[in-house]
């Protein structure tokens, strides 16, 4: 599946630090016809509070900081594939990812950079070329697991870098291997890689009776469904069985190590489900597989330590374990332990990978590695499963329930009528308010539990028209229609499941 291959590791290589200094450009603001953020969007229910916990960042700043990352990513596709060979790599800075900053090896892009609504930076090597240098090195270090297990492109920094538990040892291995070592720099780190061994995303299934692990993300392949997962979880031909302990599916085909993925096809008792655990009894919907830039915001879903949040640190990391190496994974800050194997990681609403493995834990903080969705799906031909209930940016149409009102300054209301509506099975709640141009009304789901109301999903961007999409048990849910600012009428569509 990856496009390194594990070579035999008699070679030994060393590392001498990088002297480049790379030379930042300052970014203007868009010019006109530039990607504008999509300001009514609401990010997923449960999203907001695990960045809050896990970023250390205020409600406002998570909000602001998804707006960020959608409003900038349109415009760093466009200026990868502009660049071409200059391109150097991409990051977002700044706490709430305020600042795309795109590097180049030419300083005549700069212009170009600029103008786009970017921070340029000149660098010496392009990304192909440490890409390059990166796979060369990958070839000398297999199964050394003290003298570089962690490996990854630093595209801040214009060079390779390889965490090692022996500094020295590394350097000689380094120094051996005939990489350039002005490329690459040896860093001591406690970073100890090790499997999180142990159909929605997240949830647990077990491995031959025995093994724990968690499901990545649906998918299908023609007629047959299943879900994506760990290679090293199981091998082809193993059974599996769900969290509820019942018969559920078979490995179809695994990779471990140099890749570190799987998938599992599913009986027909099973269905399948476009959705992650979000941990607090709510669900995540996947609408598709859009790799998030370095430096995004992402989570990740397991059966041993649920929700938890972090960001992109490195792509195209190579991860040595005890039981072998594996290529082209995704480094992240996020925690995991053991039985996380295979969970989900998720941008906002994009699939992003399936968890491999980790240093740390979730008590003192960690790291996780995961691979990457789109190489599964490729190298095995499945297709993802995404949410097709979502109601689609900019309508309202759709919707079979019709309610209008009247909300002054300041004053809020409960529909329908003032009370609530039951729904006795799963499924997704679905809801669009239609105001007036010029006021700032707000839509809110809640849910009944016990006496008290809990608000279970939330829309309050400063427009006058807002989207929910949630998926709940069965309940008492009401919606809460308030008027930030402004008077005037709405209509408010909604469908219950």
């Amino acid at each position: 599946m990856s496009r390194r291959h594990a070579v035999t590791a008699g070679c030994v290589l060393a590392i001498t630090a990088l002297t480049l200094t790379a030379v930042p450009v300052a970014a203007k603001p868009p010019s006109v016809g530039a990607e504008a953020a999509p300001v009514t969007w609401k990010p997923p229910p449960g999203m907001i509070a695990a960045f809050q916990r896990d970023l250390k960042l205020t409600a406002d700043q998570a909000q602001a900081r998804l707006i960020n990352e959608a409003r900038l990513a349109p415009i760093e596709a466009r200026l990868r594939s502009q660049l071409g060979h200059h391109f150097g790599g991409s990051w977002f800075a700044g706490t709430i990812a305020q600042t795309l900053v795109v590097a180049t090896t030419d300083p005549a892009d700069l212009p170009q950079i600029i103008a786009a609504g970017a921070q340029g930076e000149i660098v010496k090597r392009s990304y192909a070329e440490l890409d390059r240098a990166m796979n060369s090195l990958d070839g000398s270090l297999p199964g050394r697991l003290s003298g570089g297990a962690v490996r990854f492109v630093d595209v801040k920094n214009n060079r390779i870098i390889v965490l090692t538990t022996e500094p020295l040892e590394t350097e000689d291995l380094i120094q051996a291997s005939g990489v350039d070592s002005s490329v690459v720099r040896a860093v001591q780190s406690p970073e100890r890689p090790r499997l999180l061994d142990e159909v929605r995303g997240g949830d647990a299934y077990y491995v031959n009776v025995t093994s724990r692990c968690s499901i990545g993300f649906a998918v299908t392949r023609g007629s047959q469904n299943g879900f994506v997962s760990a290679g090293h979880c199981g091998k082809k031909g193993d059974s599996t069985t769900g969290v509820n302990r019942a018969p559920q599916g078979v490995f179809q085909a695994s990779s471990f190590p140099v890749d570190d993925a799987a998938w599992v096809s599913v009986n027909a008792n099973w269905m399948l489900r476009p959705v992650v655990n979000n941990g607090s009894g709510g669900t995540v919907p996947v609408v598709g597989s859009r790799e998030a830039i370095e430096g995004a915001s992402v989570c990740r879903s397991g059966s041993t330590t649920d929700w938890q949040c972090g960001v992109i640190r490195q792509r195209d990391a190579s991860v040595t374990y005890p039981q072998g190496t594996v290529f082209g994974v995704t480094r992240t800050s996020v925690c995991a332990e053991p039985g996380d194997s295979g969970g989900s990681f998720i941008s906002v609403d994009q699939a992003q990978g399936v968890t491999s493995g980790g240093s740390g834990d979730c008590s003192s903080g960690g790291v996780t590695y995961f691979q990457p969705i789109n190489e599964i799906l490729t190298t095995y031909g499945l297709s993802l499963v995404t949410d097709s209930n979502a109601i689609p940016p900019g309508t309202c149409t759709g919707l079979p329930k019709n309610i209008t009102g009247t909300l002054n300054d300041g004053q809020s209301f409960y529909q329908p009528s003032n009370r609530s509506y039951q729904t006795t099975v799963a499924g997704v709640h679905s809801g669009c308010l239609d105001a007036a141009d010029g006021v700032d009304f707000d839509l809110f789901l809640e849910k009944r539990s016990g006496s008290a109301w809990t608000t279970v999903a939330s829309s309050d961007s400063p427009n006058p028209d807002e989207r929910i999409s949630y998926t709940g048990e069965p309940g008492y849910y009401r919606y809460r229609v308030v008027s930030a600012s402004g008077s005037g009428s709405y209509r408010l569509t909604y469908k219950t499941p």
